[in-house]
Formats: structure tokens, sequence, C-alpha cells
């Protein structure tokens, strides 16, 4: 029997669906939300009807029978910090997103529209590898400073959606090897995959590993602190250094690497100079996750939206490719990636996960 799906991954401005039949996409729509549809609301939360019913309407603009579809799924929110797989919205992960368990942020809504959805066509609502999943080995955690352990924030929709994708390919199963995935988008997250769990990662927001289009990445501590006392910036100015005007950002005006590479091909030396100094970093980072997997890795997987640009990517592979092959998986189809997670529990292939 096919599966027939409606996704829904909320942003900070934007509201994507797509509505699949198995793997395969019917239609989707970006629903665009102004700064002032966004500004009535006191909070992510009191967002949801407005959300519901945009998405709702458009589904009648389609004339799509909502009792055609098997399930709902939701991108993941700030939930507490949880293994990778597929979730069901129970009652206690509902009421977690509603208080923002680790944080306010837009996905949150993404379970809470799957769950009122589902719940009104009754049908199973689910959640799909969020951004807090958490699998790091106890050594992975300490930091130096035991007030500041280390904590898993990274891509892992598209980190673990890619990583199964390679071993349905390859014929064996995901929790057989050892791979080492990078995802360069905003933001950019390196993670050791060792049998089937990402043991270790670079926190992807705001402390870890190289610069990206919009973060810092790791930054010289002492140095930072100086920053943060010397009385020149407040706190939520010193973190959007870090994140959001950090990185290229910071560095040249731009969060795009495409306008990054026309700056190089217009003869921008600073531009070139700091298109290397982002391979070198993530060159490192992929390094540093081959030690953690004591140098036994299988496969580096490159992914996310800067994976389109075959320079970086080669650049890559020269400085890293003597770890493992590589293979490349440009951008990040989350929509499909959701619809993979429901997927494979309502097939049988993975059981679904307990909150």
């Amino acid at each position: 029997m096919a599966i027939k799906s409606l996704i829904i991954n909320p942003g900070s401005t934007s509201t994507k669906i797509g509505v699949f039949e198995d793997e395969t996409l019917l239609f989707e729509e970006t629903l665009r939300h102004s700064t002032e549809e966004i500004a009535q609301y006191a909070s992510i939360v009191d967002q949801k009807d407005f959300r519901k019913n945009i998405i709702l309407d458009l589904m009648k603009e389609k004339d799509f029978d909502m009792k055609s579809l098997n399930v709902i799924v939701g991108r993941g929110g700030m939930l507490k910090p949880i293994p990778g797989g597929t979730y069901a919205v129970t009652d206690d992960l509902l009421n977690d997103l509603k208080i923002g368990k680790q944080g306010q942020h837009a996905s949150n809504l993404g379970g809470i529209l799957a769950r009122e959805i589902g719940d009104s066509i009754g049908v199973p609502s689910y959640i799909v590898d969020p951004v807090v999943v958490d699998e790091l080995m106890p050594t992975a955690r300490y930091s130096g400073v035991p007030e500041l352990p280390r904590t898993s924030v990274f891509h892992a929709l598209n980190q673990k959606a890619v990583a199964k994708r390679y071993a349905k390919e390859k014929g064996v199963a995901y929790d057989s090897l050892n791979l080492i995935v990078v995802h360069m988008g905003g933001g950019v997250s390196v993670g050791a995959h060792e049998k089937g769990k990402v043991v270790d990662v670079f926190n992807a927001l705001d402390g870890d590993g190289a610069f990206s289009p919009e973060r810092a990445g790791a930054v010289p501590s002492g140095a930072l602190i100086k920053l943060c006392f010397s009385g020149q910036y407040t706190e939520k100015e010193v973190y959007r250094k870090l994140v959001g005007n950090g990185g290229f950002n910071a560095y040249l005006n731009t969060n795009d690497m495409r306008e990054v590479n026309k700056m190089v091909e217009e003869g921008n030396k600073e531009a070139e100079v700091i298109r290397e100094a982002f391979i070198l970093q993530v060159a490192k980072d992929i390094g540093s996750m081959a030690c953690v997997l004591s140098g036994k890795v299988d496969q580096i997987l490159i992914t996310g939206g800067i994976a389109y640009n075959q320079y970086v990517t080669d650049r890559l592979i020269e400085r890293a490719g003597f770890i493992a092959p590589v293979t490349v998986y440009p951008g990040e189809d989350e929509l499909l990636a959701l619809a993979q997670g429901a997927i494979r529990v309502i097939s049988g292939e993975e059981k679904a996960m307990e909150y």
C-alpha cells in the first residue's frame, strides 16, 4: 500500500510543505510570512493557528483530499537531547515543543502542527531527527571547563538522511558503517557516525568547528572573553557576532558562497584567501572525526547547499581524500528526509522511538 504523507517544515519567515506518495513528491510549496505577520504574535506557539490555517487553505486550493493522507510529519524542534530516529508526537513530546525545552525556535511548530492536523483526520503524527539529536559518547562531552560541557546541536536530519541513503545504495546497513558526514550550509557540522550513532560532532550553532557563511565556529576563547568585557558590546551583540553575523558575513558581507565565488572570479584576493581558510577548517574537522573513528572510516559524505560548489568539494577531497573515499550529495532535501523517516516506521523497517 502506498503511504501518502503531508510534511511540514516551519522556518522563521516561511512554512515549507510537501505531499508525498511513498518517496514521490506530489507537490510542494513554500508559504512566506512577512515580518509584520509574524510580529503580531508574542511567541512561536502563538503562531500555530495562523500557520495551520494557511496550510489548510493551500490544501483546499489544491483540491487535495486531506482524508487520503496516512501520516503527518513535522520538523522536530528544540526538545531535550534524544537519540536519532522517528518519534511519534506523544503528549510529553508535544508539551516540550510548546514550552521550548531547549529554546524557542520556529521548528518547534512542526510537531505541534503535525499532531493537531493528524488528530483532526485520525492519522498518526511524527517528527524525525531534530537538531537536538544526541548520541555523543561520554568522552566527547568534556570541554575542559566543567560548567561548559560540549553539546550535540547539528544538522541531524540531513546528516542521518544522507548516511542512510549511502548505506542503502551500497546495500549495507547504516549501523554497519563508520562514516564522516560533512554538512555545509548556513552552518557547518561535521559528524562521526560510528555503527549508526553520531558519537561526536561539532556544534553547528554557536561554538565548535569551522566557520561558515553565517557562524563564527570555534574562536580564540581568551580574546572572546576580552571582547565580552570590553564594554563595547552587549551580550546580544557579541552573540550576533558568533551566530548570524559571523563567518563569511563578517569578512565579506555575504552569506552566499556563490557570491564569494563571484568575488574570487573578479579578482578579490581577500575573498580567495577566506574561501581557502573555510576549506582548510572544514578539512581539519574531517581529520578530527577520523581520529574519533580511530582511522577506520568507510566513507566521507559531503552534503548541504555548498556541496553544489565543485571547487570547494574538489579542494576538500584533495585535503581529506587520503582518509577515505568521498561521496558528494549536494543540497539538503529536508522534506523527503522527513517523509522517509515516517515511511521507515510505517513499513516496519524501523521502530518508532519513544520520547
